[in-house]
């Protein structure tokens, strides 16, 4: 903390969090005026009703002369009753074109912050997901932005009418009657204290709160995500319990928050009514001693009783603000999140080039979780454009790593990677990573049809353009198959199509791309030898006159490699073309030998 914080008021920090939601609520501050004009008039209506009433009664009750001066003047008994219908219609409607506005300022407000927030998520690198759960980022973009609408939406147009309702009645009690009056506001003076104190115990378990819910949400979306190895492994009632338990702590903990905001409200309710009848018990007296009229005592209660509903809804109110202050804290968390992966500060222009030429200079990157062993040391690597390099070695090599800098999910901890001449970190991500088609091991499929799916690797393409990319991976073969063919929706994560299928569909999405530049990380490994031959020849189609980097354990999808690298413990121990790399006895060697039977 700050001293700059420390020095401020505790309410003003807790609530500070709430500020920075300005900037959304920005664009549309003529409708909160609007709101603000019709909550003053409809607290102005609601003020005048009491003296409505005064006027009535103690006009029905014979009292004409207190009334000429009254709200209502010297109207028949009937007058008295329209007037006071006018003032419930007027104040029924400014109601209702508040409620309405305030409610499509908070949707609005609610929308554009998961729109931020959900796009400061994608701007993020793969390091920012090794801590943060999906689940927990989904909890946020749900949970915490419902709490914030029902606070922009409704909670404070209601505060406000409640403040407003207090003030204004604080007031006319006053006018109405100063002996009684300071009686009442010593009681409610009192009725404020805990509602401070007990604020910001609520606050505290609603983060809390908010916090096990999307423990629990994390954990569910990891196990639906995994269903197929969860009934496998015969693990469902394990699951079941971990999720119960994670939901158990959610609600031992929303109990706790209940049961504050629960006796806060039981408070405030026996105090509210304590005052009241106290007070209309000394009313009543002075009007048996003639001292106030029926009339004033009637408009006298239900001043009171507007002061003490605006208590009581502020301090729900109080509560509410203080859940959403805490649920904005999390979304703040996300949408001021900066990527390691910084933009450069002015991109250098990429040419449109037909091929791309890379260089690994003195390469060496050590992962965020792991900086005492280096994934890649000191690797030199020049790539001719148009030329297939096949990386192979044991697992651990580096040979993902490698693809995960090339698209700067990553930067390296020292050297740099040139594209064209150019280090990338020089380039915008959109230009690099545009420049760059990729099939990797285990294929994403989206919950939508095959074309659209394929269609993903380029958004603008045609129909005819999906179809040949398509055709080139070999996707007809199975598409004609599939009950409605190209409009067959996939599934979700595509669970309607093989490892196979799906592997073909995303090799026509890197087709359909057209990037210079095409990364293949085990491209085949899912497919049988059949299909394996055919998707083979789309892929020497999509390698043709394009530079390709291709991540292979098995030796014998990269036997018309140009070149072969060899890594072991982030370093190249071998390059040349598969016939040098045989006869040189080494690790290629030794690797071929026990694939080939050699």
């Amino acid at each position: 903390m700050t001293p700059s914080d420390s020095a401020r008021p505790a309410v003003t920090r807790r609530l500070s969090p709430l500020r920075d939601l300005w900037p959304f609520l920005r664009p549309y501050r003529e409708r909160i005026a609007l709101a603000f004009v019709l909550l003053c008039l409809g607290s102005a209506t609601i003020l005048l009703v009491p003296l409505a009433f005064r006027d009535l009664i103690d006009f029905g009750f014979g009292q004409r002369e207190n009334t000429s001066g009254g709200l209502l003047g010297a109207l028949s008994l009937n007058g008295h009753f329209a007037a006071l219908f006018g003032l419930a219609t007027l104040w029924a409607l400014t109601v209702a074109a508040r409620y309405y506005t305030v409610s499509w300022v908070g949707e609005r407000v609610t929308a554009d912050l998961r729109s931020a927030v959900y796009a400061r998520v994608l701007a993020q690198s793969p390091q920012f997901f090794e801590t943060l759960q999906t689940g927990e980022v989904l909890s946020r973009l749900t949970g915490d932005t419902t709490l914030i609408q029902t606070v922009i939406g409704s909670s404070i147009s209601m505060g406000l009418r409640s403040l407003f309702q207090f003030i204004g009645g604080m007031v006319m009690l006053a006018v109405t009657s100063f002996y009684l009056f300071s009686l009442n506001f010593g009681l409610m003076a009192l009725l404020m204290l805990p509602i401070f104190a007990i604020g910001r115990k609520v606050k505290k378990l609603s983060r809390e709160s908010q916090d096990k819910i999307a423990d629990a949400s994390a954990l569910a979306g990891e196990i639906l995500n995994a269903i197929p190895t969860v009934q496998a492994y015969t693990q469902e009632q394990r699951e079941t319990k971990r999720f119960a338990d994670r939901a158990e702590a959610s609600f031992v903990t929303a109990i706790r928050r209940t049961r504050v905001r629960s006796a806060l409200t039981a408070l405030i309710i026996t105090a509210v009514m304590g005052t009241i009848i106290f007070v209309l018990w000394i009313g009543a007296n002075q009007v048996h001693a003639g001292s106030m009229t029926g009339g004033q005592l009637a408009s006298f209660v239900l001043y009171a009783a507007l002061v003490a509903g605006g208590v009581g809804t502020m301090a729900e109110v109080w509560g509410d603000v203080m859940r959403a202050a805490g649920a904005t804290e999390r979304l703040l968390e996300l949408l001021h999140a900066q990527s390691t992966i910084a933009e450069a500060a002015t991109p250098q222009p990429l040419p449109q080039p037909q091929q791309a030429a890379i260089r690994f200079e003195q390469v060496t990157f050590r992962y965020p979780a792991r900086l005492q062993t280096a994934a890649l040391d000191n690797i030199t690597l020049d790539i001719a454009p148009g030329e297939s390099v096949a990386l192979v070695g044991p697992s651990g090599a580096g040979k993902t790593t490698l693809f995960q800098l090339l698209l700067r999910f990553y930067d390296v901890t020292d050297g740099c990677i040139r594209l064209n001449g150019q280090d990338i970190r020089q380039l915008s991500l959109h230009d690099l990573r545009g420049k760059i088609a990729i099939v990797p091991q285990d294929p994403v499929i989206f919950s939508a049809n095959a074309l659209e799916n394929i269609r993903y690797g380029r958004p603008t393409a045609s129909d005819d353009e999906v179809i040949s990319a398509a055709r080139s991976a070999q996707v007809e073969e199975f598409i004609d198959r599939l009950p409605e063919g190209y409009q067959t929706f996939l599934g979700e994560r595509g669970t309607r199509l093989s490892g196979g299928q799906r592997q073909r569909i995303a090799i026509a999405r890197a087709i359909l791309k057209n990037a210079p530049l095409l990364l293949l990380d085990e491209a085949t490994s899912a497919l049988d030898a059949e299909s394996e031959i055919l998707v083979q020849e789309g892929l020497n189609a999509a390698m043709k006159g394009r530079t390709t980097l291709i991540i292979a354990h098995r030796l014998a999808t990269v036997q018309k490699a140009h070149r072969i690298v060899v890594l072991e413990h982030g370093r190249i121990v071998e390059t040349g073309t598969p016939a040098d790399l045989r006869k040189q006895s080494g690790l290629y060697a030794r690797l071929a030998s026990l694939q080939f039977d050699v």
